[in-house]
């Protein structure tokens, strides 16, 4: 079942990774590189900003602690405990695929931490922003997804390093989202109870 699987997914890697264009070259590498959407990242910092006011500074820290512990738990405890070589690492591969010009990247390749990390945020500030932000919430999960597919056209990563990394994102993403909701309750609660 697993060696099924393994090779289902080496199949629509191949497939994937084969449908690449000179135009798409650039966008693909530039969605996989986090400096470039540090303009992105700072509209949404001014977005939660205007939202929230004084509870910014709780919900700016929630995505700092998701995105660690989402990092943590994708590039180091689940690459390290599980070990599946990417697909640019494998030497049965090397003449069949398709590396844009970002390298092969490391060693390791289960689960993308790009996927998860782009996910956990896309569901968070889905869930918590106002119904009223919906095209934002649309943006947020087409930007995730484009991230989460140019890991598999730049040649780095296997569709299913990609899907599981998002679905570990999303309960992440889901998970964080409780805890601020709980913890503006409570704030509000007890700023009710003290006055």
């Amino acid at each position: 079942m697993i060696n099924q699987l393994k090779a289902l997914d080496t199949n629509l890697f191949l497939y994937l990774n084969g449908k690449h264009h000179a135009l798409l070259d650039p966008i693909m590498f530039y969605a996989s590189d986090k400096l470039f959407w540090v303009p992105f990242y700072l509209v949404l910092i001014f977005i939660i900003i205007r939202v929230f006011k004084k509870r910014s500074v709780f919900v700016l820290l929630a995505i700092g602690l998701l995105i660690l512990v989402t990092d943590q738990i994708a590039s180091h405890l689940l690459k390290n405990t599980i070990q599946r070589l990417r697909p640019s690492h494998e030497l049965a591969l090397t003449d069949l695929i398709y590396l844009n010009n970002g390298g092969p990247g490391g060693q390791y390749g289960f689960v993308s931490s790009h996927a998860a990390n782009a996910f956990a945020l896309a569901t968070f500030l889905a869930l918590l922003l106002p119904t009223h932000f919906k095209f934002l919430k649309y943006i947020l999960f087409f930007w995730a997804i484009l991230v989460a597919y140019s890991r598999i056209y730049n040649g780095v990563h296997y569709p299913g390093d990609v899907l599981v990394a998002a679905v570990l994102g999303g309960v992440l993403g889901g998970l964080m989202n409780k805890g601020i909701l709980l913890l503006f309750q409570k704030n509000y609660t007890n700023t009710i109870v003290g006055n």
